[in-house]
């Protein structure tokens, strides 16, 4: 079958809007026609990431109707709603393996895993998660990344509890879910770091209680400890650039000496693009954690939960999505959030 998506041919440059053609689905793939699709920031790096093959395909949280499925898929079917995300539905160890979707463009093999910015996919059965038929197709669609990422990572990689204090670096989509979950798990205080102060008065809207803006002169790691006597007992950096990666580590509480006398917890969840360099001291004397997160989820059962808390006016969904565009303004929504203009989430509907 023929379908439409965006294609980068070259590096650094703009996407094209192009056919591509999709062979009959393979025993495990699925094959789904998208109602909408989120814009994550994770994008804009590939898309200057000399490494992988061209022509590329991108995206990787969308919703749609399942229209074809493989022999061997069985937790789908036709008809069904579903949402497309790049977190398996069975974990595994160490990198993914290197699969192909099997679509082409210009008789070439099209590069990507997982994409979502066509009008018609094909991917891996795994990354195909059901959806009750009643859940919106527009809003659902960033919790295959958005949501996933940083709820996840406040959920699952930290396990933040009620009572325990929270900083958040970079309130952009994955950012507030942070916030968000920190404030359905009764977390105080949860502390916004950015450097917009618009971003940062909407983060309270997800649950901040208090903000930072560390522009200027203000020292972030300072201000955090100021607010909490000493420092949190989680930071997360949204963000992944050198200095944020080396500010969540010392924004967290010290421990001491002996057993079970931790200190806070540093949490990396944005990609880094940078080397950074870190003191062993807050390690060792402080006896801090630092941990990564990578797609903190369990996609059968979390998705439908945040699809939940949604409905019961726990997550809302609808006000983290600020920006839509057409599939036609791909070019114009990656230049809005490399920008910086765009609060929150952007989705593309098809």
């Amino acid at each position: 079958m023929k379908t439409i998506a965006a294609v980068q041919t070259t590096l650094n440059a703009d996407l094209v809007l192009e056919e591509i053609d999709l062979p009959d689905p393979g025993p495990d793939q699925v094959t789904v026609k998208l109602y909408s699709s989120g814009v994550c920031h994770s994008q804009l790096h590939q898309m200057h990431n000399g490494a992988l093959d061209r022509p590329l395909l991108l995206g990787h949280e969308g919703t749609g109707v399942v229209s074809r499925t493989g022999s061997a898929v069985k937790h789908v079917k036709p008809g069904d709603l579903c949402i497309v995300t790049w977190v398996p539905r069975t974990p595994i160890r160490g990198a993914a393996p290197r699969t192909v979707t099997g679509a082409t463009f210009r008789g070439q093999s099209a590069h990507g895993a997982v994409y979502t910015w066509a009008r018609d996919v094909q991917v891996s059965g795994e990354l195909v998660v059901k959806i009750a038929n009643d859940q919106p197709r527009d809003l659902s669609c960033i919790v295959g990344c958005a949501v996933l990422t940083g709820a996840g990572a406040v959920l699952h990689t930290a396990g933040v509890r009620a009572g325990q204090s929270v900083a958040v670096f970079g309130a952009g989509g994955v950012g507030l879910s942070a916030i968000q979950a920190a404030a359905i798990v009764g977390a105080y205080p949860i502390i916004a770091v950015d450097l917009d102060d618009q971003k940062l008065e909407f983060a309270r809207q997800f649950g901040a209680t208090h903000t930072v803006n560390a522009s200027g002169n203000t020292d972030a790691v300072e201000a955090i400890r100021d607010l909490t006597n000493g420092g949190v007992d989680y930071a997360f950096d949204a963000i992944g650039r050198q200095r944020t990666i080396e500010q969540i580590l010392q924004a967290t509480r010290s421990g001491g000496v002996g057993a079970d006398n931790f200190g806070g917890m540093a949490v990396l969840i944005g990609i880094p693009q940078e080397k950074v360099t870190l003191d062993p001291a807050l390690f060792t004397s402080g006896q801090r954690i630092f941990r990564g997160s990578l797609g903190a989820a369990f996609p059968d059962r979390d998705f439908n939960m945040y699809l939940r808390w949604y409905q019961e006016g726990k997550f809302p969904l609808d006000r983290l999505i600020t920006r839509r565009y057409k599939l036609e303004q791909i070019n114009e929504a990656c230049h809005d959030l490399h920008s910086g203009a765009i609060l929150g989430r952007a989705i593309l509907e098809f």
